[in-house]
């Protein structure tokens, strides 16, 4: 934890307001953390802490002490972590199903990136933000696979920049319900809404590219190779979805249920990429977990080696 020093005067406006309930707005703080502060001492007026029920006074100065979280991820050796790849540069994992990719919030425990910074804790320093632990893309938290970080700061540009030119190939694996073509190519700008995506179709929104083909179908299910050229939050999911043919499991984009699967059935199979040191192509893949494994064998879907 780390200490930072807040000094507030006291507007006309704001005078013969309970003190707790004018610093919860002024500091942008929840009712709670204020009362915390209060309790342990941290808020003082010319030098002592004010009484419980204290309201404010017009031109009084207001000192808060705030202690203020460390961001870099809290190390978990105990969170199990399947290296799929690791040089002096880069380490891939592969991701499971379920656990999210870093920490949203200093303190967050039980992330891809809290394991990964306790095995090698040199790329909390790599990525701009620490809270991500050096990965250098990211997947949804019910997407499996394999999910790529770097080791030092000129590793983790580089492969960034390799991302944002287009240079690196991400193939997924997804079982979808529905009418959908043998191949396809989907070029369709996607939006923020909440907590979806959804087509731009009036115009605006980010470029997504999305490619498809089927390797096998049984009834209305088919599983595709899909691959994706930009990086958009929920692409492949919103753009299928678009297309008539959701997800396997996906409710949040109009997939159906499936017995047994309590996630979607999308799986980051395989990251090509050229090395950032070596410049020699590396490959990294993830096996199908054995729950989507089983699903298409329920399904009489084959097609993957």
């Amino acid at each position: 934890m780390t200490a930072g020093h807040r000094s507030l005067e006291v507007p006309v406006e704001a005078a013969g307001v309970r003190l707790d309930v004018w610093l919860a707005g002024a500091l942008d703080l929840p009712r709670t953390k204020v009362k915390a502060l209060l309790d342990r001492g941290a808020v003082r007026i010319a030098g002592r802490p004010p009484r419980k029920g204290d309201r404010t006074v017009a031109g009084t100065r207001i000192e808060v002490t705030l202690e203020t979280e460390d961001p870099r991820p809290v190390p978990q050796p105990d969170v199990p972590l399947a290296v799929l790849h690791v040089d002096p540069q880069l380490v891939a994992v592969d991701k499971v199903a379920g656990m999210p990719s870093h920490p949203l919030e200093p303190g967050e425990r039980g992330t891809v990136v809290n394991a990964l910074v306790a095995r090698y804790p040199e790329c909390a320093d790599a990525s701009e933000d620490p809270r991500e632990g050096g990965l250098v893309h990211r997947l949804d938290t019910l997407t499996s696979g394999v999910l790529l970080a770097a080791r030092d700061p000129a590793a983790w540009r580089a492969v960034r920049d390799a991302f944002t030119e287009r240079r690196v190939e991400k193939v997924y694996l997804a079982v979808v319900t529905g009418p959908v073509a043998d191949a396809g190519d989907i070029d369709l700008p996607l939006r923020h809404r909440g907590d979806h995506v959804e087509p731009a179709l009036g115009g605006g929104g980010r470029e997504a590219l999305t490619g498809f083909r089927v390797l096998s179908r049984s009834g209305d299910a088919a599983l595709l190779e899909v691959r994706i050229q930009t990086g958009v939050l929920h692409q492949i999911r919103a753009h299928l979805a678009a297309v008539g043919a959701p997800v396997l499991g996906d409710v949040a984009y109009g997939g159906r249920r499936h017995p047994g699967l309590g996630r979607f059935f999308l799986h980051a199979a395989r990251l090509g990429l050229a090395h950032p040191v070596s410049g020699a192509r590396l490959d990294v893949v993830a096996p199908l977990p054995g729950e989507l494994a089983h699903v298409l064998a329920a399904l009489g879907l084959g097609g993957v080696d």
